[in-house]
């Protein structure tokens, strides 16, 4: 039975593996294709934030996701194929290894912010 997200090393791991999958995905690696290792280094810390605050409402994330895929989708256009391939792999990864309200709260958020980002981009 798998457990369900319950700390910092929990959301790290997904964080991690989705992106992994991201790097090597056909239609959606093309965002992240020029990012130099200490930009990807900021981004993971800065997902890391986001998703604790998220589940665990620890009050660490500051910043402005809309804000950033508007800068995003200016350079690259980003569109529904690409936020529909984008939560498909994000959903995977947290159900390879968790289960429970967490991991529930983890996928509903994404989908959300999935669904803002296409009306507001």
């Amino acid at each position: 039975m798998k457990q369900d997200i319950n700390n910092t090393t929990d959301i790290k791991k997904v964080v991690d593996q989705f992106y992994a999958k991201v790097k090597s995905d056909e239609t959606i690696r093309h965002f992240f294709n020029n990012m130099r290792e200490e930009h990807w280094q900021k981004h993971l810390l800065v997902m890391y934030a986001f998703w604790e605050n998220v589940l665990f409402h620890t009050g660490e994330y500051n910043g402005n996701p809309l804000e950033t895929h508007r800068r995003i989708h200016q350079q690259n256009p980003v569109g529904f194929v690409h936020f529909h391939r984008w939560l498909s792999l994000f959903t995977a990864t947290v159900d390879e290894s968790f289960a429970g309200k967490n991991a529930d709260k983890m996928k509903e958020h994404a989908r959300g912010i999935a669904a803002v980002m296409q009306q507001k981009i």
